[in-house]
């Protein structure tokens, strides 16, 4: 369920700002976004895990917070970070 360290290496590499960018916006919705589709597809398998529901209910929260902070400051920042993770908003 949770992020080898080469994926996670890997987003902070495909979505980071600037060289040394581990924590812009962009790449903790990344970060969030790739988690949540790893307990989705746990809770395809494990519908009674209403643990991991709760923590997966907690990650959509805090990745639809960091959303709007981003819409808020910069709306084309925001539309981008959107399109390239398929997000419906």
């Amino acid at each position: 369920m949770s992020i080898t360290a080469e994926r996670r290496r890997a987003l902070v590499t495909e979505y980071a700002t600037a060289a040394a960018d581990t924590g812009s916006p962009e790449v903790q919705v990344a970060l969030l976004s790739e988690r949540i589709g790893n307990l989705t597809e746990h809770l395809k398998t494990h519908a009674k895990d209403f643990h991991s529901r709760r923590g997966l209910l907690v990650l959509v929260g805090r990745r639809r917070r960091l959303l709007d902070y981003l819409k808020k400051k910069d709306q084309a920042r925001y539309e981008t970070l959107i399109g390239r993770l398929n997000l419906r908003r």
